[in-house]
């Protein structure tokens, strides 16, 4: 792997991960010897950064693209290192970081969850170089490979932590965002909302958890063929700009009519919930309006977040709109109907079935085709850790840093043969 010391690394960090984990790559990356700003735009940003090089902007996001030009052109930016590619601020700065040919970091939660983020360059999730990838172009590339695949894990390792973050990144925007005025957050609900929806989801965990466990055994002693639908967080990125839906409700009525249509009289259907969702879409209460419209209320299951695996291992096929949960089910060999724009979305593992006939007899996806592609992934943008965790990432600091001083970017560094070593699963579990 090619690190960059040839010249001066100068970093732009923009928003982050809730919690310590930019503040803690900002510092990996100084001791490499590179110079680093972080741009803050609310108080959440400030807390979790606390060291110097901090750039809080407190203008209107009218004056943002204006702003990130210079400070690109005033510190002589290299490197832009940011978390989701499709909030408005970072659009933006990835527009201006491109036409000057600044590299742009982009992080997101793990293709393959739990214990992997995803690290890629240019853009993520829709604007992966992935999507424009075929398998043949991922199996020439494994052919300077001898990586053993790791098994896929089954628990995502630091929920507490990731909602403990948000909660407290949310009340530090609501209490002590005085100077910066004029933030907004890309969510469509207020600040104070949201704070109040990551509260009521840390004290409700425990009534969640006996709900889920009493559902979830419901499900599987049921005896009963199902089908799963993998629901995701209405304001999630990639949900919102890498799909055609308006909204979760949307795609949740379209499951169930056709469900109604097509799946045999003795199937059923279950709603797995993302594991942080808070009910601000009213998902629940969708499901139930429609089971009752439909006469299927005794076929109908929903269930609050926890673990994919106990209900995949015995579910017929998976609906999504593009979930990375997903990969789960392609893992497992079952069949998979996708709606959204997805890293996975090949036509070897995606049913191109119509819902109602995909619900009376799915397809199987290509397993061995998909085998290699997750390989693929855990050789390049897949890196062992987690944002949340301390343990998550001190594993995800140990790899990633190379990785961004590195000249080539993931997919580059495997085909040329320089792509670092991989460290083995082992070591997180």
């Amino acid at each position: 792997m090619g690190i960059k010391t040839e010249r001066r690394i100068r970093v732009l960090m923009l928003q982050g991960p809730h919690g310590p984990f930019f503040r803690q790559l900002g510092d990996m990356l100084r001791k490499a010897g590179a110079e680093v700003w972080r741009v803050g735009f609310n108080r959440g940003d400030e807390f979790f950064w606390r060291q110097p090089g901090y750039i809080p902007y407190c203008g209107p996001v009218e004056d943002w693209a204006d702003t990130v030009a210079d400070l690109f052109d005033q510190h002589g930016i290299t490197d832009l290192v940011l978390y989701g590619d499709s909030r408005p601020i970072h659009a933006l700065a990835i527009a201006g970081a491109k036409a000057r040919g600044i590299t742009v970091h982009v992080f997101e939660e793990g293709y393959l969850r739990p214990y992997w983020a995803t690290y890629e360059r240019g853009g993520s999730n829709g604007n992966s170089r992935l999507m424009g990838m075929s398998v043949d172009d991922m199996r020439a590339a494994l052919a300077r490979s001898k990586m053993e695949q790791p098994k896929a894990p089954a628990t995502w390792g630091d929920m507490r932590e990731h909602i403990y973050y948000g909660a407290l990144y949310h009340f530090l925007v609501l209490v002590a965002n005085r100077p910066y005025r004029n933030f907004r957050s890309h969510r469509e609900i207020s600040v104070t909302r949201e704070f109040r929806l990551y509260l009521k989801r840390l004290l409700m965990m425990p009534i969640h958890a006996l709900e889920r466990r009493l559902a979830t055994r419901a499900i599987r002693n049921g005896g009963f063929p199902y089908h799963l639908v993998l629901m995701q967080l209405e304001h999630d990125a990639s949900f919102r700009a890498h799909s055609d839906f308006a909204s979760m409700t949307e795609f949740l009525t379209l499951c169930l009519d056709n469900f109604a249509l097509g799946a045999p009289p003795h199937h059923h259907i279950v709603f797995k919930a993302h594991p942080l969702e808070d009910e601000r879409a009213a998902v629940a209460q969708t499901i139930r309006a429609n089971a009752r419209r439909l006469g299927l209320t005794d076929r109908v299951h929903f269930v609050r977040g926890g673990k994919l695996a106990r209900l995949l291992d015995a579910a017929r096929s998976a609906v999504t709109v593009n979930s990375t949960a997903a990969q789960q089910v392609l893992w497992r060999g079952l069949p998979l109907k996708a709606f959204g724009r997805a890293v996975y979305g090949k036509p070897e593992f995606v049913s191109d079935q119509p819902l109602t006939d995909f619900f009376a007899a799915p397809s199987r996806p290509d397993s061995r085709a998909y085998r290699d592609y997750r390989h693929y992934l855990l050789e390049t943008s897949q890196i062992p850790g987690g944002f949340y965790s301390a343990r998550g990432r001190r594993q995800l600091l140990r790899q990633v840093t190379d990785m961004i001083l590195s000249t080539e970017d993931p997919y580059d560094a495997l085909v040329s043969g320089r792509a670092a070593p991989r460290q083995q699963l082992a070591a997180v579990e």
